[in-house]
């Protein structure tokens, strides 16, 4: 699994510092679509062609249409373009080819190893929040610690399924308890921008137009006495409100290396680390 610091609900390949036009239409053929993760990722002809062991020459055919590249060729361009899983099919099947990588519900008995595992991480990490998360911002799992954050939450936010992303911004869900509210926000508006701009996904442009018209509550009014000595924070936190005590929290995001099925591609699991000695101390005075 790879694992990186961020500051809010996590999703695998987001695509830092991608384009946000539109992918073209699987039908306009494998040559656009390769073009188009080639300029998002900011590689040249060239550079590609080095890192592929190719030519300049077939890679502009490949783009243009005048060749067609073979299924080992179109693999190896995802490879080191680093197109999601999902997408990969998608240009395999614009190539004229069968779809490599396998869609298998979390629910089957083949998974069976893959939902323990994710159960012996999320408890082995309590009593700091934890979850996974599959890439339209569905909860997959969560531990107790996640369970302490959404209580006293309305019923109706908490049927399935669990949303993280409406969870946190919705006026009636955790957007009320967060003291940072306009920046948390703004980052993960931000993050969404950044898939909608890597995917062909309608329930997520959906979710993204849902969540992004709540209203913003009032901003919390500063807290005389808090913080005497602000705490140099490494990554921005999550201040939010519990039990009438301000815990502090920044996100650790882990997703899985090489993974061959679309399912598990998608998953990402969400550590929240403490970032004060003050939210240490109380999550470990909860006892096991």
């Amino acid at each position: 699994m790879t694992t990186a610091t961020s500051a809010g609900t996590p999703v695998p390949d987001r695509g830092v510092g991608a384009s946000t036009r539109g992918l073209p239409d699987p039908g306009a053929g494998v040559g656009p679509l390769l073009r188009a993760w080639r300029q998002r990722r900011r590689v040249s002809q060239l550079e590609l062609a080095l890192r592929a062991d190719s030519s300049a020459r077939h890679i502009s055919f490949i783009e243009t249409g005048r060749s067609r590249p073979s299924e080992e060729m179109v693999l190896r361009l995802a490879e080191h373009l680093e197109v999601p899983v999902r997408e990969r099919n998608a240009l395999l099947l614009a190539a004229g080819y069968a779809p490599q990588y396998t869609e298998t519900p979390l629910a089957d008995p083949s998974m069976g190893a893959l939902r323990e595992g994710l159960e012996r991480l999320l408890t082995g990490y309590e009593p700091y929040p934890a979850l996974v998360v599959d890439a339209t911002y569905n909860v997959i799992a969560a531990n107790r610690g996640v369970a302490m954050m959404l209580d006293g939450l309305p019923e109706h936010l908490l049927a399935g399924p669990l949303n993280a992303m409406r969870i946190t911004l919705h006026p009636e869900g955790l957007a009320p308890r967060i003291h940072n509210l306009r920046e948390w926000r703004g980052h993960l508006l931000a993050q969404m921008e950044r898939q909608i701009a890597l995917a062909r996904s309608e329930p997520l442009r959906a979710l993204y137009a849902e969540v992004s018209a709540y209203p913003l509550p009032d901003r919390h009014p500063e807290d005389p006495g808090e913080d005497p000595e602000p705490v140099p924070y490494f990554a921005l936190p999550l201040r939010i409100e519990l039990g009438g005590r301000i815990l502090s929290f920044v996100s650790s995001i882990s997703t899985f290396n090489t993974p061959m099925d679309v399912t598990v591609a998608e998953l990402a699991i969400e550590t929240m680390l403490p970032a004060d000695p003050a939210t240490v101390k109380f999550l470990r005075s909860l006892g096991p």
